[in-house]
């Protein structure tokens, strides 16, 4: 008779102990939209129009405003790399960092290679290319967002880099004797910002239409 009560108690969680157990769940904590990592984004769209002043300055020939100008590009390139880090490793990604993000970089790379453009100092239709791409790019996370994000390539981070190291080439007030160097690593960039922009575009084709799957669309 003893073992009645054993055996219909067996197995079950004992009163309250399951609430008890969900309560201990902490909730998680909001990440503010105004935190480090945003901050540092922000501080790369300030910068902006503060180096397109300093490379018009003197019609873009004065030495010491270039000069000026290629810190400012420099500053704010190292910013997209440090406001990365800093939302990873603090947890501190959000929703408006997502977007922020890829918009400052489009505003500084598209500022420099329109402001070199216009100054006659790189062909347009580099400008353009690389300009297609980048906005294109841009357009495809706004359309694939619900399904999932992709992530950086290698390709990705690589045509960044050359990117920005062509740029600062351009910016500096070398030489002439330096132009093969700026025209070898522009060709580079160029031929990376295509090579990953079709990457992209296979890859976000393939994420959505996975995710339409997925929801039965």
């Amino acid at each position: 008779m003893s073992a009645a009560p054993s055996d219909a108690g067996e197995g079950m969680t004992p009163k309250g102990t399951a609430h008890h157990a969900e309560a201990q769940v902490p909730e998680p904590t909001p990440v503010p939209t105004l935190n480090l990592a945003n901050l540092l984004t922000l501080s790369r769209l300030v910068l902006v129009p503060l180096f397109v002043l300093a490379l018009f300055d003197g019609d873009g020939a004065d030495t010491t405003w270039r000069a000026i100008a290629t810190g400012l590009f420099v500053v704010a390139s190292a910013t997209d790399q440090v406001d990365g880090w800093v939302a990873r490793k603090y947890g501190l990604i959000t929703d408006f960092g997502k977007i922020a993000d890829p918009i400052a970089d489009k505003a500084l790379i598209g500022a420099a290679l329109v402001g070199l453009s216009v100054l006659g100092e790189l062909p347009w239709w580099v400008t353009i290319v690389i300009a297609v791409r980048e906005i294109g790019v841009t357009l495809l996370r706004f359309w694939v967002i619900r399904h999932g994000v992709i992530p950086a390539s290698r390709g990705g981070k690589a045509k960044t880099m050359t990117q920005i190291l062509a740029i600062v080439v351009y910016l500096l007030p070398l030489p002439a004797g330096a132009d093969p160097v700026r025209w070898a690593l522009m060709g580079l960039a160029v031929v990376l910002t295509v090579v990953t922009g079709v990457d992209y575009l296979v890859r976000a084709v393939r994420l959505r239409a996975a995710g339409r799957r997925a929801t039965g669309a």
